[in-house]
């Protein structure tokens, strides 16, 4: 079993877990996930690594409430237990020391963001972030950017903080004032990551981005996180999570994710009026 450390909500869907887990925390590097149950007939939630203390023995995690398995992980306090916490998990992420790498965050997108920046900073790479959401309610981990981080740009759909406007907005402005990045690393929802690659590909700018297709084991044995990199099948479980954005093809991950939307909006309503 793994014991719940520290639990904070985050905004009103959005919540972090710092988890004890000596073995995951122990091995894990930026760019890997997780795959936790909450119970013992819990469904197998797969959450990428926000952060880790090998010391403390933990590793944080960051969620949003959208169905019922993660209604089931917020109902869970401090001093709690989860049933599994199985990692670290997926293909770290490969860091190159360019000169200046910019990183591209729309919403949870955040916490996966951060660890790799971190590691970035601290092979003496220049890092600048982007991070987006609805409102400034929704923009996350700002403050644990800002020490890693040259330059934090903020956007949001209502322009409550920074831009007013989405995170492309504040890539392009950028790039229109001829600022020049080796690599932009984009994680967020599948259409932001899209767009993104969209502004960067007319620069030929290296684009990596975090998919986070249907999964079930993790392993690569069930095929179900299958994506098409390159008219190549991947499975972003085992060859992933992080892929050239410009060879994804989105469009067809973006009809996959959509394969099972009206049995989520029915546990999503049952979920509701249990809470």
């Amino acid at each position: 079993m793994y014991k719940i450390i520290k639990k904070e909500k985050l905004n009103d869907v959005v919540e972090l877990m710092e988890i004890k887990a000596p073995h995951v925390s122990r091995k894990c590097l930026a760019g890997q996930f997780i795959i936790l149950r909450v119970s013992e007939d819990g469904e197998r939630i797969p959450l990428t690594i926000a952060d880790f203390d090998r010391e403390k023995e933990t590793v944080t995690i960051i969620y949003q409430i959208v169905g019922y398995s993660t209604a089931q992980l917020a109902k869970l306090n401090e001093g709690d237990e989860l049933q599994d916490f199985a990692g670290p998990l997926g293909v770290p992420t490969v860091l190159s020391k360019h000169q200046h790498v910019i990183g591209v965050a729309g919403g949870v997108g955040a916490a996966p963001l951060y660890p790799q920046l971190k590691a970035l900073h601290d092979m003496g790479v220049k890092v600048d972030v982007i991070i987006g959401g609805r409102s400034k309610e929704y923009i996350l981990w700002k403050e644990k950017f800002e020490p890693i981080c040259e330059h934090v740009y903020i956007a949001t759909d209502d322009g409550t903080m920074g831009t007013k406007g989405f995170v492309t907005t504040v890539l392009q402005d950028l790039l229109d004032k001829k600022e020049a990045f080796d690599e932009v690393i984009a994680i967020g929802p599948v259409p932001m990551m899209k767009a993104v690659v969209n502004v960067t590909r007319p620069y030929q700018i290296k684009t990596s981005v975090s998919l986070n297709p249907i999964m079930i084991d993790g392993t690569g044995m069930c095929g179900c996180c299958r994506v098409s990199v390159d008219g190549k099948i991947k499975f972003a479980c085992v060859d992933g999570p992080d892929f050239d954005g410009m060879l994804v093809d989105f469009d067809e991950l973006i009809n996959r994710q959509r394969m099972f939307k009206s049995e989520e909006q029915h546990i999503c309503h049952l979920t509701m009026e249990d809470r």
